[in-house]
């Protein structure tokens, strides 16, 4: 998946992170928390904050005792909640870490590590699958116009 933009809910001024997958024109919005969208928004603007942020603290933390993260999976979708697994590798040793999808994806982009969600959890998220042939900005106005106001908000953080 890729971040394809950040946004806020128009009905609760909650941000989203809208991911999509690379191979096809399935979007997912997540409903995040405030800071994490700045630590992401941050992150694809390319700003270099004078002292580290949190995720930026977490990653030299996790890099200095050897490990690197190699993937970050959005794994389930429990009570409108998603949950996400951080992948890391110490020296061929393999571990997870449970994490909220926002700190994931935020974790992600400073290690330039992939971010894959199971198909599990695009099937219960009911994620928009879009029209091929239409550009980027039309298929995510597409995708929040066929939202209805059941699923604006529905997700907690």
């Amino acid at each position: 998946m890729e971040i394809k933009g950040l946004m806020l809910d128009p009905a609760s001024n909650v941000p989203i992170v809208i991911l999509r997958d690379e191979t096809s024109d399935v979007f997912l919005p997540i409903w995040i928390g405030v800071f994490e969208a700045n630590a992401i928004a941050l992150r694809i603007e390319g700003v270099e904050p004078p002292r580290p942020m949190t995720h930026d603290l977490l990653l030299s933390t996790l890099q200095s005792l050897g490990a690197a993260i190699e993937r970050i999976v959005i794994s389930d979708l429990r009570d409108s909640t998603f949950f996400a697994i951080i992948h890391l590798d110490r020296a061929g040793t393999k571990m997870t870490l449970d994490s909220r999808p926002s700190d994931a994806i935020a974790l992600a982009l400073r290690a330039e590590a992939p971010i894959f969600v199971l198909r599990t959890v695009l099937e219960k998220a009911n994620a928009v699958d879009l029209d091929q042939g239409a550009t980027e900005e039309e298929k995510i106005r597409k995708m929040l116009e066929e939202l209805g106001p059941e699923d604006l908000g529905k997700y907690t953080m």
